[in-house]
């Protein structure tokens, strides 16, 4: 994701911006804890960069970066002369030994990514696993995140969710894929380019069901920041009749639907109750079971008692 925020006026970014460097330069010289630290960066947004990051980025010895000339943007925007290697897919393997070295001889390391949160669908996490094998201590400084973001602005449940990241390319590999997601209970959270949005969310709908909810949620915290809401049928029409949309899209998929319990199920599981338990608590125990009223529970569990 670009670092350029197009939505704040040039005059206030160039105020923001330059409180951020001084604030970033008066704590350069803070001594910061040996150790590997996850650094979250504005996804979109320069604004969403918290003073804990600039001032771990000012003062570490070195940044590592997926790519340097994004990362190099950031921290010119704010006014840091950070170190900056890169660290990524290609070249991971090779340099982990190095910079876990490095951390063992008390090395302050911090690591970013393009945007966002770190380790999520991102290769630091291999670093972070060896460097706590190897009893370094990884620092997690929060921030930004698509995902989160995601979540919130679809408005499903999200006491439970799960992120999945990328689906597979092929559609067959996808739906199997979503085929063993399909009865987990909770919100899933997918990362999806514009190109194959209308065939995932098909293959979606597909698989979950045509009137399962979800939400498409795309250049989040930019100018043309969008949420669609939706059933995974209308939303697959939509992108579909629209054409691939730009920016970085995050999918997010609504828990499994609860199929309605019919009266004589609940009848039956309210007189197995009170083979047992009181009137009340026979009651309070289907209602929960059922996600029914207690009150029209114990209502009808005092009818079937009294009808004997």
């Amino acid at each position: 994701m670009s670092s350029s925020d197009p939505s704040i006026p040039a005059e206030s970014r160039s105020a923001s911006e330059t409180s951020a460097a001084h604030g970033a330069k008066q704590h350069a010289k803070q001594q910061l804890e040996p150790g590997l630290h996850i650094v979250s960066t504005p996804i979109g947004n320069l604004r969403d960069i918290t003073l804990r990051a600039l001032d771990t980025l000012a003062a570490a010895d070195e940044v590592l970066a997926e790519d340097t000339r994004v990362a190099r943007k950031l921290l010119d925007a704010h006014g840091i002369r950070a170190k900056l290697s890169a660290y990524h897919d290609h070249n991971g393997a090779e340099r982990r030994p190095d910079l876990l070295k490095k951390l063992q001889d008390g090395a302050r390391i911090a690591l970013i990514s393009d945007a966002g949160t770190p380790l999520v669908s991102d290769p630091g996490w291999k670093l972070a696993h060896e460097a706590v094998e190897a009893g370094i201590r990884v620092i997690p400084v929060p921030g930004a995140s698509a995902m989160l973001a995601g979540l919130v602005a679809s408005a499903l449940p999200s006491d439970r969710f799960m992120f999945c990241g990328f689906l597979p390319v092929k559609s067959g590999q996808r739906k199997k894929e979503a085929e063993a997601l399909k009865s987990v209970p909770a919100t899933l959270i997918f990362y999806e380019g514009g190109s194959r949005l209308a065939a995932c969310l098909a293959d979606l709908a597909e698989t979950f069901g045509a009137e399962r909810t979800g939400a498409v949620a795309r250049e989040l915290t930019k100018l043309f920041e969008e949420t669609r809401h939706g059933t995974l049928a209308e939303l697959a029409a939509h992108y579909e009749a629209e054409g691939a949309p730009k920016g970085e899209i995050v999918i997010l998929v609504g828990p499994p639907l609860e199929e309605e319990a019919s009266q004589e199920d609940i009848d039956t599981a309210l007189r197995k109750a009170l083979e047992d338990a009181p009137v009340k608590q026979a009651a309070n125990m289907v209602a929960a079971a059922y996600g029914i009223s207690k009150r029209d529970a114990y209502q009808r569990a005092l009818t079937l008692k009294s009808d004997g």
